[in-house]
């Protein structure tokens, strides 16, 4: 099942010999029993051609009510503090934090820059133990102690104590978002999920807002003290014997701890154990997530001759899926007949798909991620999407501090951008999930973006008297470039959430996808780059160069994205080719099993070099030696890795979503 459109079945009705139904959803043997429909408005919580009972439908809204209400504000408010955590270190800077604590301005881009080294590189194995030891313990249990270290921020007075600090915080925030995502994801089915996406992923931007608002509010509750100018120069300067900077990393870290506190009792660690749900509820939150799964494995058949025995096999398939319970075996969701075992097909197998807990990795979750070049090629360019965002989250209120006179209202001037850009993720995610697909907003999100680095290009960054500038940095100039601000932070966090939305609901397997989000977290590899690019060394110029090669980063992730969107609409094209090749057994092999023919041909370059890559290493092993057994057995690992059955999207009857 795509996500820009379904291939679905029609119900089918029982075969018999006299019957003349000819009711809507009713095949009769003389019709095409293996004919999909191509359609955008498929509810995205039903098995393809599955309607739902009244009964059902009002179970299902109480059941989605309940996550949205309880369930997806935490898992917000979480990332929230994650993201205030990540990024305090900026306003704490406008409050003359490296002046206070006796540190050089350079300090903190160097702490910025090692902070993201650290969480870009730990991505795949925070995302890899967190989905071994599950969301419920791992991500409360990091949040409490890098809470303890942002506290701890408090009382720095040498380089190292920071650097030693933002590492910390690195390595235990590593992982956090693709696990939170992987987990968001078994509670809703692929076409909520955008919108849930979009409130979760929003509070990047909500962080910025509510990070400069609740600056203003502590720096000009306790403005700075060694001769910094403060807001109010009415206002006797000591009301505190700590600098507003160590007030605000106090608040925000004991606050981060006490969220990650109640974050052990709050969290379910699947829907069957949700506190918050009734029995029925609980049942149905499993239920509707496979149904949704399962479309993804009954997805891409092509049409073929009628047949009336086929279509009384694909009926006994039907009547075995509703006698099974909640098992999470092929069988049991029909997918395997149970005529089918004396057709010489293998037994059935537990479907990973149907995994529907927060815990559980295997080797071939691990190798199916790492060698899908789907991660990889989305990876380069989400870095280069990311960017701007990446940069303004840390960097925005010393961007505007040539705008206003104080480091509250250089903090509070943060505050529009960012409801700006949570609006418009919101509006761009709801878009995304009604036309069914990812890359078109994505592609519209970088556009928009573009038009707002024209406009901070061009414009004048500070006013000024110098009589070089001919008195054009005018109060309404800088407005402009305020708007323009606005602008550009609008489509800023349109393409990493999208991105992940399509990693998620194309690949089904809930442990490949845990690693496939991890290795595409090394997408913050972006923040690295954005201390860089907004060194101190640009802001005499109103970090106009800054802003130029960021533009020019965002051009090239456009074009990659139009490219990705081209090469997996040529992928799904050439398996529809494929498929006509094949007969009625083999497609039914691929589809339930995995265990279609293979293919050697010029789409297939990957098993091409894996085939040369083994009789390298079996020669190597036949010339013996120590590096011989080691060949050998990393050959047979590649063989036997090869022989097992593909899942998931691996399989050449799944279509990917554009």
């Amino acid at each position: 099942m795509s996500e820009l459109y379904e291939l679905q079945p029609r119900v089918r009705a029982p075969p018999s010999a006299n019957s003349s139904d000819s009711s809507p959803g009713a095949l009769t043997p003389d019709e095409d029993d293996e004919s999909y429909e191509l359609r955008d408005d498929m509810p995205s919580d039903l098995r393809p051609g599955e309607t739902l009972s009244p009964d059902e439908e009002e179970l299902n809204r109480r059941t989605v009510r309940k996550l949205d209400v309880i369930l997806l504000p935490f898992l917000a408010l979480l990332f929230l503090f994650n993201s205030l955590d990540k990024s305090n270190i900026g306003s704490a800077e406008s409050a003359h934090f490296t002046t206070d604590a006796g540190l050089d301005r350079e300090d903190v881009n160097t702490a910025v820059a090692l902070f993201f080294v650290f969480f870009v590189a730990l991505q795949p194995v925070g995302a890899a133990l967190g989905r071994k030891y599950g969301m419920k313990r791992w991500v409360p249990a990091c949040m409490a102690i890098w809470g303890l270290c942002t506290t701890l921020h408090v009382w720095v007075h040498a380089a190292w104590q920071l650097y030693v600090l933002r590492i910390t915080i690195a390595t235990l925030e590593a992982g956090f978002y693709p696990i939170t995502v992987s987990y968001l994801s078994l509670f809703y089915t692929r076409f909520e999920f955008g919108r849930r996406l979009a409130v979760f992923y929003g509070q990047a931007a909500v962080a910025g807002a509510f990070g400069g608002i609740l600056s203003y509010a502590v720096f000009s509750r306790f403005p700075g003290q060694d001769g910094h100018k403060i807001d109010n120069p009415t206002t006797p300067p000591d009301r505190s014997s700590w600098h507003s900077w160590q007030i605000l990393f106090l608040i925000e870290g004991c606050t981060t701890m006490t969220i990650a506190l109640t974050g052990f009792f709050w969290l379910p660690e699947r829907a069957k154990t949700a506190w918050f749900l009734n029995p029925d509820e609980r049942e149905w939150g499993e239920e509707r997530i496979k149904r949704d799964r399962e479309g993804d494995v009954e997805n891409n058949r092509p049409k073929r001759s009628p047949s009336p025995f086929r279509a009384h096999e694909e009926h006994e398939d039907l009547e075995a899926s509703h006698q099974s319970t909640y098992s999470t075996s092929e069988e049991a969701q029909g997918l395997l007949s149970v005529s089918s075992h004396g057709r010489g097909y293998p037994p059935p197998q537990e479907n990973p798909s149907m995994n529907t807990t927060d815990h559980g990795l295997s080797a071939h979750d691990v190798l199916s991620a790492l060698t899908s070049w789907k991660v990889y090629y989305l990876l380069v360019f989400n870095i280069l999407s990311s960017i701007p965002s990446t940069a303004f989250s840390i960097f925005l209120p010393l961007v505007l501090s040539p705008l206003s006179s104080t480091p509250a209202l250089a903090n509070l001037l943060t505050a529009p951008p960012y409801i700006c850009a949570a609006a418009t993720l919101y509006a761009f995610t709801s878009w995304s999930d009604r036309i069914r697909d990812r890359t078109k907003p994505i592609l519209v999100s970088l556009a928009i973006v573009l038009i707002g680095f024209a406009g901070t290009i061009f414009l004048p960054s500070k006013t000024s008297d110098d009589d070089d500038n001919n008195n054009k940095n005018t109060p309404n100039h800088l407005a402009l470039r305020y708007l323009a601000l606005c602008i550009l932070l609008s489509g800023t966090f349109i393409a990493s959430p999208l991105t992940v939305a399509w990693l998620t609901n194309n690949f089904p397997a809930p442990g490949k996808r845990a690693i496939a989000l991890g290795l595409n977290g090394w997408g913050n590899v972006a923040g690295v780059l954005a201390s860089l690019l907004f060194s101190p060394r640009f802001a005499a110029g109103g970090y106009r160069q800054s802003f130029v090669w960021t533009a020019l980063a965002v051009l090239l992730a456009a074009a990659g994205f139009a490219g990705f969107r081209a090469l997996i609409a040529a992928e799904n094209e050439r398996r529809r080719r494929v498929l006509a090749g094949w007969t009625d057994d083999e497609v039914e092999a691929e589809r339930r099993w995995g265990r279609g023919p293979l293919r050697v041909d010029g789409g297939a370059r990957g098993q091409v070099v894996l085939d040369r890559a083994v009789e390298w290493l079996e020669g190597k092993r036949s010339a013996g030696g120590g590096g011989g057994v080691v060949a050998g057995k990393v050959a047979g690992w590649i063989g036997e890795w090869r022989g097992r059955e593909r899942e998931g999207d691996e399989r050449v009857t799944f279509v990917y979503g554009l």
